[in-house]
């Protein structure tokens, strides 16, 4: 982003609002709320919920990466910081080491801010934050003692989707491009493969507010600049009820909603398994070409047309 046309939270932070809605947030580890589980848990004292996460983040890695959606790669690439942990718990996670077994190293919000402002200073078009919903408290402060220093490269808020409404609006003007999953149609398939309760609705009510916030992704020169991008993955046997999930982003938010329809589902983690398992025999091998054209099928017949 430009010098001229800096990142939102430049504004907010100058003006002070920024620092009120850190203290805010904050507020909301007492007994956590951060997330749709609300736990309950004063995570101020290190006590640790789901998503197993006391008051630092837990962080794995971070640096240029070149395997995202194009508008965010650009020619240097985005600046990805992967959070460990997660508030989801999906049988078929690939990044299992990171989000469930808790691989990476608490960093204070000063250190994670020098990661942001090291990434930037090599080029990347903007800080992609994976799996930041339980830890947006940490991620708000860190942006401001990052921008306190000149940091003002757009964040991307890369989550599963399962995000509060009410977190997600202490956001607004910081994050300048949202990125949720799409993940299922179904309740019952949400709780059996991600554990999560009422998942769809929690789902629906985020990205509507994501889109509220920051409208259809815009993009200058090749760049992403702000707005909404949504991924959806499609699984074996039409798991990920792509009926369902696609026709209502063309329906709810826009048919100008650039969809990322992924097709790299693999077995990995739990769903490697081949006895012994109660999850669907089908998460035990690839999508097939079939499987996946009847998702884009679903997302054009709806109108949609951006990012597929």
């Amino acid at each position: 982003m430009s010098k001229k046309n800096p990142a939102g939270y430049v504004a907010l932070n100058q003006t002070g609002e920024l620092s009120e809605r850190i203290d805010r947030a904050f507020d909301l580890l007492h007994s956590c709320s951060i997330c749709p589980r609300k736990c309950g848990v004063n995570r101020i004292c290190y006590e640790r919920g789901f998503c197993k996460t006391g008051l630092k983040p837990v962080i794995s890695g971070s640096g240029p990466h070149f395997g995202e959606e194009p508008p965010l790669v650009g020619r240097n690439g985005s600046g990805t910081v992967f959070v460990s942990h997660c508030n989801l718990a999906c049988e078929f996670c690939q990044n299992y080491d990171i989000s469930q077994c808790g691989r990476g190293n608490e960093l204070s919000c000063k250190e994670l801010a020098g990661t942001m402002i090291s990434l930037q200073n090599r080029g990347c078009h903007n800080i992609n934050i994976v799996t930041p919903s339980h830890v947006v408290p940490q991620m708000m402060k860190a942006v401001k003692i990052a921008a306190d220093q000149g940091f003002d490269i757009p964040i991307v808020y890369n989550s599963g989707g399962y995000d509060a409404v009410d977190t997600l609006r202490l956001l607004d003007g910081i994050v300048d491009i949202y990125m949720p999953d799409a993940k299922y149609g179904s309740d019952d398939v949400a709780l059996s493969l991600s554990h999560a309760p009422g998942y769809v609705a929690s789902m629906h009510a985020a990205i509507r507010e994501m889109h509220r916030q920051t409208g259809n992704l815009v993009i200058e020169e090749g760049i992403a600049v702000r707005g909404l991008i949504i991924r959806h993955l499609v699984l074996p046997e039409n798991l990920a009820g792509s009926d369902h999930v696609l026709p209502w982003i063309a329906r709810e938010i826009s048919r100008n909603t650039y969809v990322n329809i992924m097709d790299q589902y693999h077995p990995s983690w739990h769903t490697q398994k081949e006895t012994g398992s109660s999850l669907p025999p089908s998460l035990q091998r690839k999508i097939t070409p079939e499987e996946y054209l009847f998702a884009v099928k679903c997302a054009l017949n709806s109108g949609l047309h951006r990012g597929f």
